[in-house]
């Protein structure tokens, strides 16, 4: 198999992080979604565990299967031509082994890039991966992918904001403390969920200096704003695809109710359209 198609993806990604612009990514969770951020013109393509999970009947924290979360993502990879870095959320297990078998699972799916956090699975809320072990865990996704022959681009995430571990002041710090861990153990983008403040952001920026991803949604300082501070990847995570299911909620209560089809038809992607999206 020549894998010298997908190096060349993993690479161009790699590049996006590194500017002139900050790096957008609308993630996606099925082929027909990402094939529409590819259209809009997104240099690469991101998918969202809990969106890929939500699709096939599941609650987002890890309730998928490693298998079943690759396979959306090789189909996803398959039919675009983009980079596609894939959400693995946790690794699937918690030890450097199961992080090492997400690893070759992404490069077999085609993906070039992976988020990998440090919330445990089912069972952990509230609580991270011990640091140590979670650098262990980077290091060896990230020497797995190495031999398998795709030096993939690892995202590591804490959930230090998320998951309002300890005390509000000791936040900044601990964050910091763990992302730049897991810096050091290869990650090439750092990934802090639930920072929306500028301050805190820019002070992330200068501390770590290395690409930070940010979490848009609610509060969150607009794109423009988040360049200015220094950042370099901003996702929005199943936001895209539970603001697509809100649609469907008004068009299915609308229907439900006066019977009337407005939801339905405002900005319906036409039918052929759609075909031409998948004639490739």
């Amino acid at each position: 198999m020549d894998l010298q198609p997908q190096r060349e993806r993993a690479a161009a990604l790699r590049r996006l992080h590194q500017g002139p612009g900050i790096l957008v990514l609308a993630n996606a969770w099925d082929v027909a979604s990402a094939r529409l951020v590819e259209t809009a013109g997104f240099p690469a393509v991101a998918t969202s565990s809990a969106g890929v999970a939500f699709v096939l009947g599941y609650p987002d924290g890890e309730r998928i299967s490693r298998a079943e979360m690759a396979e959306a993502v090789r189909r996803i990879a398959s039919r675009v031509s983009v980079p596609v870095t894939a959400d693995m959320e946790a690794g699937y297990g918690p030890t450097p082994e199961d992080a090492a078998a997400t690893a070759r699972a992404v490069v077999a799916a085609g993906a070039v890039g992976m988020n990998l956090e440090d919330a445990p699975g089912p069972g952990g809320e509230g609580t991270l991966i011990d640091q140590p072990l979670q650098v262990e865990r980077i290091r060896a996704a990230r020497e797995t992918a190495a031999a398998a022959g795709v030096p993939i681009v690892i995202n590591a995430r804490t959930d230090v904001f998320l998951a309002g571990v300890g005390e509000p002041a000791t936040r900044l710090a601990h964050a910091a403390r763990r992302l730049a861990a897991y810096r050091d153990a290869g990650a090439d983008c750092l990934f802090a969920p639930g920072v929306c403040d500028p301050p805190t952001i820019g002070a992330l920026v200068r501390e770590l200096g290395a690409p930070l991803n940010i979490l848009a949604g609610k509060g969150c300082p607009p794109i423009p704003e988040l360049a200015r501070l220094g950042v370099r990847r901003v996702s929005v995570g199943s936001g895209l695809m539970r603001a697509a299911l809100g649609l469907v909620r008004r068009i299915a209560e609308e229907l439900r109710g006066p019977g009337t089809y407005e939801q339905l038809l405002a900005g319906t992607i036409p039918h052929a359209e759609m075909n031409r999206l998948f004639e490739r």
